[in-house]
């Protein structure tokens, strides 16, 4: 500062530079030395040391460094060196002897700056340790990216409190505790990332919803495969396209569906009924069911059913002339045995699942004879598939049964129907 002195003194003229502007003018051109350093620091930083830098991770056999690298966590970490430039020339701005207020503030302004720097460059390796966690395979069960979220809430908390106390020259606790008054406002104005933090930790410590997981939330819309859990948030990808994105609390409080264990268990029901005319429901005579043994899923049923009915009717002496006596076979109890040996034949059904072909209440919409299995197959296309064929194969199968599909008539049964009248 002496020579700087010395030298504007003998450029300028003690008569034409006033001693009481000559300190302004000392710290001035101190200032903007100090600034042309720290920006050449800076592009040496940059341009040299980073490349250098990049270069050796590229060479680098593992994958954390180019993370890191990627995430910008070393492109943030050369802004210290400027600040460092500034902090240390601190002393250089004192006006006069004795004088130390230059000095404070930009001592104050370089501390609170790399205290920013800290904090961006934590905020890149927070981001660069959850971009190294999703490559593993336990990502996909145990996801993270809300507790990351979290941690960099809590950091930008802190760290703005660290900054707003360097500047002020305060102690961070004595802000904290002012903090302490307005804390109804804070959870106020952070509701919804207080209970996403909740919602995020109950979900992944309960395996509640994984990533890839497909849900069901018809409140909300969505209806297709969960690609992304944040701290406050959950995407789902529906079927259609469209992504719905749901409060994460709203996954504790309201109702979901998750599919998961269909796929894990590796059996996807079908529930789905075929409504019989009760009109063509009746009883079988022997030829009837001389040709029902020809059908080979239920040949077995048919021979051991007349030969145990036969042996019952003929042991208490029913007179099997009048139709209503004894036990006699239906069409309908021979057709649900068909389908129950023609399901536990086919293959893309699960034999050791819930395996169920039974009869409902009759309504006004005939009978239902509704069918309770699983497929082996849980893809959606594939399932739905072997179930077009099953019913196909039933709708085609009824008739040979002398049974009838009960359906509402339509204009064209209406219009026939009048027309024989007619």
């Amino acid at each position: 500062m002496q020579w700087l002195n010395a030298w504007l003194l003998d450029a300028l003229g003690i008569d034409r530079f006033s001693t009481t502007f000559q300190p302004l003018a000392t710290t001035f051109v101190t200032g903007l030395l100090v600034l042309v350093i720290s920006f050449v620091v800076n592009w040496i930083t940059k341009k040299i040391i980073l490349r250098v830098v990049e270069r050796a991770v590229q060479r680098s056999r593992s994958d954390w460094d180019d993370v890191l690298f990627d995430k910008g966590v070393f492109t943030r970490l050369s802004h210290i060196a400027p600040a460092l430039i500034v902090y240390y020339s601190a002393p250089l701005f004192n006006m006069s002897p004795g004088s130390t207020g230059p000095q404070m503030w930009v001592t104050r302004l370089a501390t609170g700056y790399m205290a920013v720097v800290g904090i961006i460059v934590a905020d890149a390796f927070l981001s660069s340790i959850l971009a190294l966690y999703e490559r593993t395979e336990a990502a996909r069960n145990r996801p993270i990216r809300g507790y990351i979220q979290a941690v960099k809430l809590f950091l930008y908390l802190i760290g703005g409190i660290v900054v707003v106390a360097t500047l002020a020259q305060q102690s961070p606790w004595k802000l904290l505790s002012g903090i302490g008054a307005l804390t109804a406002i804070i959870l106020l104005i952070f509701r919804d990332s207080i209970l996403g933090l909740v919602a995020s930790i109950q979900l992944s410590a309960n395996n509640m919803v994984r990533i890839g997981d497909w849900i069901e939330m018809p409140k909300y819309g969505a209806d297709g495969d969960v690609i992304e859990i944040t701290l406050q948030t959950v995407k789902v990808l529906n079927w259609d396209k469209t992504i719905t994105t749901i409060p994460a609390y709203a996954l504790i409080s309201d109702s979901m569906k998750n599919w998961r264990g269909v796929f894990e268990s590796g059996g996807r029901r079908i529930k789905r009924a075929i409504h019989i005319d009760q009109n063509s429901v009746k009883f079988l005579d022997d030829a009837t069911l001389t040709e029902y043994e020809k059908f080979a899923f239920v040949a077995d049923y048919v021979k051991n059913r007349r030969t145990e009915i036969a042996a019952w009717n003929e042991e208490r002496g029913f007179d099997m002339s009048v139709r209503v006596n004894g036990r006699r076979m239906t069409n309908l109890g021979t057709f649900r045995a068909y389908l129950n040996g023609y399901l536990r034949a086919h293959p893309r059904i699960h034999q050791d699942m819930t395996f169920l072909i039974r009869q409902l209440a009759p309504s006004e919409h005939g009978i239902p004879i509704e069918i309770y299995v699983f497929t082996n197959d849980t893809a959606w296309v594939n399932y739905e598939g072997i179930q077009a064929d099953i019913f196909d194969h039933i709708l085609a199968v009824i008739p040979e049964f002398d049974l009838r599909v009960f359906q509402t008539p339509s204009g064209k049964d209406l219009q026939e129907g009048l027309e024989r009248l007619s």
